[in-house]
């Protein structure tokens, strides 16, 4: 409805439409034209864009509005740059400053394409990081008059995404500065104000919440025919509209903005382009024409009389932009601005330039309450303004500007830093990665499922005994001492597991890997298991080489797994350039909202490669370098490999303190470790990835348990084939599985399970058996599984491993290797065309391609020498 006027004054015709049209609600109205109005004057005015730096013949306004200005924002005045966004990010730049922004700017082109959503993602996952608003300036590639609901609509989708997944607020500068004559949509009234008022009408209908800002260039010297001759191809309707004063002339006494203001209704926000370019001494000298002879500092007051509308004018203009539009119309102003600095000229120094240009800014912030925000231009780039030269309009290119900048910003009290809305950060995407993948968690069922698995473990440990006894022939000959295949078998079923569930598509192996261990994941008796072998093997290696140097061989093993986890990092990263490969797959993650954030994060978006695209930069920047180098980056599925980086770096300082029997002080301070995370878990944080999903602190007490059953597996063994041992063990087992079921049978057939509380199973899942914490419930069932498993093994070898033997025992004696090279089909697969990923046909033969051609790569040894296994 709001629009319906401007939609039938169009319909009507032109003589309606030369009254509806251009005139500003500030100005009176005006004259009609004249027979003349066909002839273009030409006097000689300046480009905006380089508009006028010295006084000229500055005019005072004529007239001020009696609208009763709005009061002004209470949260401060929001500052922050327009990037470069190719060869700079929100991390450099807060870096640089020392202090977080508020906002950032990007510029896409509209109708989006493909490379405007792409920079548009790309941008809004790293603003995302810092918690700023995105202010999207968008730059019509196609004319005014073709754009269609449809693009409209794409756009209003996408900022409903990304608001979505972010929580980011989201301003719209939509074709800015389109009273020039230097932009392709520039001096066209007529479809200006209807693209504008479309585009706002479908933003506004939208959900995303973003605001439709309208941002002239300051008008002094308007209307900058002397640049490109626009005005000599406009129509007769756009003729009328711009010769605001009806003398059939264009020229300055014309009205620079009016012309060119939407509905009302349509913009939430005003802006203004308002950049220093440093030229002459005369509004006659400002133009593109005139090239910049040297570096010249702002002149005093130069800003204030411009937001006055005083500088540069040669005719008086009746009202400020400021009085208008902000005041006059109830709306806050952002400002577009920046200084540019020329280093192959000699005059002012790049700080007395640039700092006096910000200074007089920020000092007219106290009179100019209606001003919350201001972005300033940080990029290198040619300007024609300077005659085609690069030239250099960063505010933190180098430590004394930056620092120059920040105190100024900090000394008018009045700038709002970041974060301003959620912060979504790399970490929390790690850890959202853990999440129970086939869809929202319901805790009964999931404590059902854990009841159901002890309960099957438990009988099958019972039926050991009888079966050991009934079939000794089928018993596990153990005779081995550093090899027991019944781990390989047990680290290839999880291994599997851990392929089959990264590759997320519809199969039975998928359900089954999902369900089949209980409470715990793969990846707690991968690390479990993997110190049980380490451990096992480390008198070996020890009688080849010495204890010296089988510390030295186990970290050469760390360290050539520290340059693999570089080199997958990298090469995903690498693919991700190739055309028709989409990486995202792998280097975001999609929150499904049953992770830790529940589901308020559905649909949330991560950036697993903070900066990854800043490692291209020469030289590359060292806070991008020291993520790479610290594994602050790299695909989901791959994250849990810092882990094993660590725990081999501290592999051989742990087998001397076990080898010396001191096993009970590496528990000791394992779980001192684990404790002091439990009190205070921000003391031992690690930056790397792994440690938001896998602490380390955490995570340790798997491994270092594992070193101890490894090192004395002969002796615990015989202790627990002992006959206290078989009690003890089988009163774990039964007791435990018995307390389950007996707290299920209350919760499900209503009764009070004394001496437990009735509604103890209820919150059990939640209180200690929650896939994305390593809790008190999952350890309990982790010697549950381990000791069950490999009962069941020990007695039942030969037929088990005549069924299943011939795929776990190779995959699990070479799982590592497995676990790095799965990375990159969980990649291929991402990138089927097609695909139907709930297709249960199409998953069951994708899962079981994927771990046939795993397969054959480790019997054909295929890269052993490179990949360790």
């Amino acid at each position: 409805m709001r629009h319906a006027g401007r939609r039938i004054a169009a319909a009507v015709g032109a003589t309606a439409a030369l009254l509806l049209i251009g005139v500003s609600p500030a100005l009176a109205a005006v004259p009609a034209p004249s027979a003349a109005s066909g002839t273009v004057a030409a006097p000689a005015t300046p480009d905006p864009r380089a508009t006028p730096d010295a006084p000229g013949a500055s005019v005072t306004p004529s007239a001020t509005p009696t609208a009763t200005p709005p009061a002004p924002a209470t949260d401060g005045v929001r500052f922050g740059p327009e990037l470069d966004w190719g060869d700079d990010g929100p991390d450099g730049y807060r870096t640089r400053l020392g202090e977080t922004p508020a906002m950032y700017s990007v510029r896409l082109s509209y109708p989006l394409d493909a490379r405007s959503i792409s920079e548009w993602q790309h941008a809004a996952l790293q603003v995302a990081g810092q918690g700023a608003s995105l202010v999207l300036t968008l730059e019509p590639s196609a004319e005014l008059e073709t754009l269609t609901d449809a693009d409209a609509a794409e756009l209003t989708m996408r900022l409903e995404r990304y608001h979505s997944q972010y929580g980011t607020e989201q301003f719209v500068r939509f074709a800015p500065e389109m009273n020039g004559s230097w932009v392709s949509w520039g001096q066209q009234p007529t479809a200006y104000v209807a693209a504008f008022d479309d585009v706002a009408a479908a933003v506004h209908a939208g959900t995303s919440g973003a605001e439709m800002v309208w941002s002239p260039s300051y008008g002094a010297g308007y209307p900058f025919e002397r640049a490109d001759g626009r005005l000599d191809a406009i129509t007769v309707r756009d003729r009328v509209a711009i010769d605001t004063d009806g003398d059939g002339l264009f020229t300055e006494a014309d009205d620079p903005y009016g012309p060119y203001f939407p509905d009302a209704d349509s913009v939430d926000r005003v802006g203004l382009s308002l950049y220093y370019f440093g030229k002459g001494e005369a509004a006659a000298a400002a133009g593109r024409d005139v090239p910049l002879e040297e570096n010249a500092a702002p002149e005093d007051g130069e800003v204030a009389a411009r937001l006055d509308e005083r500088w540069g004018y040669t005719t008086g203009q009746r009202s400020s932009f400021y009085d208008r539009f902000a005041v006059g119309q109830g709306k806050q102003l952002l400002l577009d601005t920046g200084a540019l600095y020329d280093f192959g000229r000699e005059g002012d120094s790049e700080l007395a330039v640039k700092r006096g240009w910000w200074t007089q800014m920020l000092a007219e912030l106290g009179d100019h309450p209606l001003i919350t925000g201001i972005t300033w231009l940080e990029v290198v780039r040619e300007e024609a303004e300077a005659g085609g030269r690069e030239v250099d309009w960063r505010a933190t290119a180098n430590g004394e500007l930056a620092t120059a900048l920040r105190d100024d910003l900090l000394s008018t009290g009045l700038i709002r830093w970041g974060p301003v809305s959620d912060v979504v950060t790399p970490e929390q995407g790690v850890a959202a990665t853990v999440q129970v993948r086939q869809g929202g968690a319901d805790p009964n069922e999931e404590m059902n499922w854990i009841t159901g698995s002890a309960a099957v473990l438990a009988v099958a440990f019972l039926a050991s005994g009888i079966i050991g006894r009934a079939l000794p022939k089928w018993r596990y000959d153990d005779t081995s001492a550093s090899r027991d295949l019944r781990i390989d078998m047990v680290r290839g079923f999880i291994i599997v597991v851990v392929v089959v569930t990264h590759i997320e598509v519809t199969s039975p192996f998928a359900y089954a890997s999902l369900k089949a261990i209980g409470a715990i994941t793969g990846a707690e008796l991968f690390v479990l298991l993997s110190g049980i072998v380490l451990g096992m093997v480390f008198p070996a290696a020890v009688a080849r080489a010495g204890e010296w140097g089988a510390a030295v061989a186990a970290w050469g093993r760390a360290r050539k797994q520290y340059l693999v986890a570089l080199a997958v990092i990298l090469l995903v990263f690498a693919i991700g350039f190739l055309p028709f490969v989409d990486a995202s797959a792998v280097t975001t993650f999609t929150d499904r909202g049953t992770g830790e954030g529940g589901s308020g994060d559905s649909g949330r978006v991560y950036d697993l490669y903070p900066n990854g695209e800043r490692l291209l930069d020469y030289p590359p920047p060292w806070y991008a370098v020291r993520q790479f180098l610290l594994l602050e980056m790299g695909p989901w599925p791959f994250n849990i490999m810092g882990l094993f980086v660590v725990l081999s770096l501290a592999y051989p300082a742990l087998m001397w303190l076990i080898k010396r029997r001191l096993w009970w002080l590496v528990l000791a301070l394992s779980w001192g470790v684990y404790v002091l995370h439990g009190i205070a878990p921000d003391v031992l944080r690690l930056p790397s990835q792994f440690d938001a999903v896998f602490p380390l602190a955490l995570w340790q007490v798997l491994f270092t348990h594992g070193l101890v059953i490894g090192y004395y597996r002969r002796r615990i063994i015989r202790a627990l084939t002992s006959l206290p041992g078989k009690i003890g063990v089988g009163v774990f087992v039964v007791g435990y599985a018995g307390i389950l079921v007996y707290l299920w049978a209350g919760q499900t057939y209503g009764f009070t399970p004394v001496p437990f509380p009735a509604d103890l199973y209820a919150g059990l899942y939640d209180s200690g058996y929650q896939r994305i914490f390593l809790e008190w419930g999952r350890l309990l069932d982790l010697p549950l599984v381990l000791v069950c498993t490999y009962a069941v093994l020990t007695v039942a070898w030969k037929p088990i491993e005549k069924s299943m033997g011939w795929l776990w025992i190779p995959l699990g004696q070479a799982s590592l290797y497995v676990f790095i090279v799965h990375v990159f089909f969980v990649l291929a697969v991402a990138n089927i065309p097609g695909l139907d990923r709930g297709s249960f046909w199409q998953g069951t033969l994708i899962h079981a391609a994927v771990i046939g051609i795993i397969f054959v790569m480790v019997r054909k040894r295929f890269l052993f020498t490179v990949i360790p296994r």
